[in-house]
């Protein structure tokens, strides 16, 4: 056994099995029985959080590895559930950014709970950058969705490229609902691939258009009929 506790943040933000080597490429969830208030879940994407990076951190994260465990299931999730392990715990190495296989956008890899440690990094370092990933995760909610249940509502989202959480709140109904996962590909990174705001921009620049929060025109356009003033920051 280790002398290294992983536990496992309940509620936090996660990618369902991202220790797998073939995590689950999407995830459906039905509602079968559920409380009338709590129990809402959270989606984030990882292209948002991605593209929120300054330009000098996607340099340096593209390319990096990040060590995923399902240590913590056992030291933590399968006592308090109170279920048998089927197999030993793993550690996985997936790319900290990954690629769309089918957008070809570039997206975190990052799950925490799972996500333990930076593999190209001295420890100290991936301490830090562990936190660093788990703040900024966690302050996305330009980037987030809100879920509300009720029963037999069904939800599908791509789990390579989202983490969700739930929103327990305080109820004393069940909460119970039937999950079904889709065997995915192994995570990998394409250098040559982008992220979503940098396509839109690309994109933008090749038909003459300007992207979104892009006011210099309108800017120009203002102080051409006599305002001067600046269009405030959205």
């Amino acid at each position: 056994m280790r002398d290294v506790f992983y536990p496992w943040p309940l509620a936090a933000l996660h990618a369902d099995a991202s220790y797998e080597l073939n995590p689950p490429a999407y995830a459906l969830l039905r509602m079968e029985e559920h409380p009338p208030v709590g129990g809402d879940t959270l989606w984030t994407s990882q292209y948002g959080t991605y593209d929120e990076l300054s330009k000098p951190m996607k340099t340096f994260v593209d390319g990096l590895k990040v060590v995923h465990t399902s240590w913590n299931r056992y030291q933590t999730i399968i006592p308090l559930w109170g279920i048998k392990p089927r197999r030993k715990p793993i550690d996985t190495e997936h790319p900290l950014v990954r690629t769309h296989p089918v957008t070809g956008l570039k997206a975190l890899n990052y799950s925490p709970g799972y996500a333990v440690r930076i593999a190209d990094l001295k420890k100290a370092e991936s301490d830090k950058m562990i936190e660093l990933l788990l703040n900024h995760l966690n302050d996305s909610p330009d980037h987030s969705v809100r879920w509300r249940w009720e029963v037999g509502s069904c939800a599908m989202w791509d789990n390579r490229v989202t983490c969700h959480r739930v929103i327990p709140g305080k109820y004393k109904e069940a909460r119970r609902g039937v999950r079904t996962t889709i065997f995915g590909e192994r995570p990998y990174f394409d250098p040559k691939s982008e992220g979503r705001q940098e396509r839109e921009e690309r994109l933008a620049k090749e038909s003459g258009q300007s992207t979104n929060g892009d006011q210099t025109k309108s800017a120009e356009s203002e102080t051409a009929n006599g305002d001067s003033s600046v269009p405030l920051p959205q």
